[in-house]
């Protein structure tokens, strides 16, 4: 099972400027702000996947008849 729901489906809205070293994303190679980025998110996803858990739990329908 994923951890995390399939992100690249459409294109993603990245901002050109690294939201953690403030440089250019295209100057340089950001793999440890990346690291850095997704365990400042690990809650924020872990929220994000409880809150899909449940509504698939809770199930029902999805369209009126």
């Amino acid at each position: 099972m994923r951890e995390r729901p399939a992100m690249a489906s459409h294109r993603l809205d990245l901002p050109s400027i690294c939201d953690i070293c403030g440089k250019a994303r295209s100057t340089r190679k950001h793999a440890a702000c990346s690291r850095t980025r997704q365990q400042l998110k690990r809650e924020e996803w872990a929220s994000y996947m409880d809150n899909i858990a449940a509504k698939k739990a809770q199930g029902g329908s999805r369209h009126a008849n």
